[in-house]
C-alpha cells in the first residue's frame, strides 16, 4: 500500500490522502478520553492523549498504527482547545499527515472535552 499526502500542512495534517494498493480499511469509531474503569482526566492534555491512546489501541487490534491513518476527525467541545489539540496531534503523528477535519461541537458526555475518529488503510 502507498499513502501520499496531498498538500501536507505544517500542523500534522494534509488537505487529502491518496491511498493506492490498500488491502484493508479500518473505520475507527469515535474514541473518547475515558479508561475502561471510567477514569477521565481533568485537563484537556490528559484527555487528548488518552483519546489518542484509545485510537492507537483500536488500530493495534487490527495490526495497524497511527501511521496507517488516512483520515481523522476530531470533535472539540470548545475552540479554546484548538492549539493544544494541534500540538498533541503533532506529538502523536510526528511527520505523518492524514487528511483532517476538526469540528467544534457539543460532545455526548459533558465531561469529555474531545472525541477522535479515524479511517486507516494498509
Amino acid at each position: 500500500m502507498r499513502l501520499e499526502s496531498i498538500f501536507p500542512q505544517p500542523r500534522a495534517y494534509a488537505q487529502g490522502t491518496l491511498v493506492t494498493g490498500a488491502r484493508r480499511l479500518l473505520f475507527v469509531s469515535g474514541q473518547v478520553p475515558e479508561t475502561p474503569e471510567d477514569g477521565i482526566p481533568a485537563d484537556f492534555a490528559g484527555q487528548c492523549r488518552l483519546a489518542w491512546r484509545n485510537v492507537a489501541g483500536v488500530l493495534a487490534e487490527a495490526g495497524m498504527t497511527v501511521r496507517d491513518l488516512v483520515k481523522v476527525t476530531i470533535f472539540l467541545s470548545d475552540r479554546r482547545f484548538r492549539e493544544e489539540n494541534a500540538e498533541i496531534r503533532r506529538e502523536v503523528l510526528g511527520d505523518h499527515c492524514p487528511a483532517l477535519t476538526v469540528i467544534i461541537t457539543g460532545i455526548y458526555d459533558e465531561a469529555w472535552l474531545l472525541e477522535i475518529e479515524g479511517l486507516a488503510a494498509d
